[in-house]
């Protein structure tokens, strides 16, 4: 039997942009584009019609958040500068972990600038990836201190939205700047709900101990939101203190705090986890839900393998990357 043929690149395109409904299996053809095919590309994209762009970008995003062999980050870098905010925001969307230093430019840029506030917030959330690419040392040292002081500006701004706020805290949560933990505290006691729900999410970006107190009293919070923000910050900051209160939310009522407790306590490890993981596989009830029983054995995994020792993979920056932009200005 032969291997089917396969089709002509400009007849994918072709499909991509006019076939309905939208082939998704083609998509994968615009993966590492070679040049000739990205000018095909280019030559025919600025006639696709806003609602379709939106639509193939959307499933371009989505895809690369599960699959990490696909790369469509040119497409995801011509999306910064479409007229239609949700392109723009799928695209940054898409590159949620890259880590081309070149990008951190552009992506502050429509941080400070884009009209629209959900870009913005895309954009917040794209630069909290590479403020934890920073802490833990697979920056260049130079660059750190300007993505830092770009995220502040845009949190100090008084024009700034309360959501787009909101993340940018979240993104500053992971930085040993001297303000951050001052912000969150400030966060945390404004009395408004979703600021304080981002600022839990600070407290388990940054990893400290000192947090432990109000992660826990949240873990009782009467919010579904909150117990679920509380339970993921209770796995980043890693405490074997909350491990029983987790055990409990592993039953919680919402499915996203179940998740979210199950997850950090396979964050957390040791051998009291991996009985409680390892009870909760013969739990009927949890026999009965695929979602929660995939999450208990992706826990129970990372439980196992938080025993040895791991290295942080070096992304093998060069002067070129180093120099791709400058906050100086």
């Amino acid at each position: 039997m032969t291997e089917e043929k396969e089709k002509p690149f400009a007849d994918v395109l072709l499909e991509l942009f006019e076939t309905e409904p939208l082939p998704i299996s083609q998509l994968y053809r615009l993966s590492d584009m070679q040049s000739e095919e990205m000018q095909l590309f280019d030559a025919g994209w600025t006639a696709v019609s806003d609602e379709r762009r939106q639509v193939i970008v959307r499933h371009l995003a989505d895809i690369s958040e599960d699959n990490f062999v696909v790369d469509f980050s040119p497409i995801f870098i011509r999306g910064f500068n479409d007229p239609v905010a949700d392109v723009r925001m799928a695209s940054l969307d898409g590159l949620w972990d890259t880590s081309d230093l070149k990008l951190i430019a552009p992506i502050t840029e429509l941080l400070h600038n884009d009209p629209d506030e959900g870009v913005q917030v895309a954009a917040a959330s794209a630069l909290g990836h590479f403020v934890l690419m920073g802490e833990w040392g697979q920056l260049p040292e130079r660059i750190l201190p300007g993505l830092i002081n770009a995220l502040l500006a845009r949190y100090d701004h008084e024009k700034t939205a309360d959501p787009v706020r909101r993340v940018v805290l979240e993104a500053l949560g992971p930085a040993g700047h001297p303000r951050v933990n001052k912000l969150i505290e400030e966060a945390y006691e404004n009395g408004d709900q979703p600021m304080q729900v981002s600022a839990v999410f600070a407290m388990g970006a940054t990893a400290d101990r000192r947090w432990s107190a109000t992660v826990m009293s949240e873990m009782e919070s009467p919010y579904e939101e909150m117990r679920a923000e509380a339970a993921r910050a209770a796995g980043a900051i890693g405490n074997s203190d909350f491990v029983a209160r987790l055990a409990e939310l592993a039953y919680d009522e919402d499915l996203a705090v179940r998740l979210a407790a199950i997850g950090s306590l396979g964050q957390i490890g040791g051998d009291e986890v991996q009985r409680i993981l390892a009870e909760m596989l013969d739990d009927p009830e949890v026999e009965e839900d695929d979602e929660v029983m995939e999450a208990v054995e992706e826990a129970m995994e990372e439980a196992a393998m938080m025993a040895g020792d791991f290295d942080f993979v070096d992304f093998g920056f060069d002067e070129e990357d180093e120099e791709a932009f400058d906050f100086d200005d």
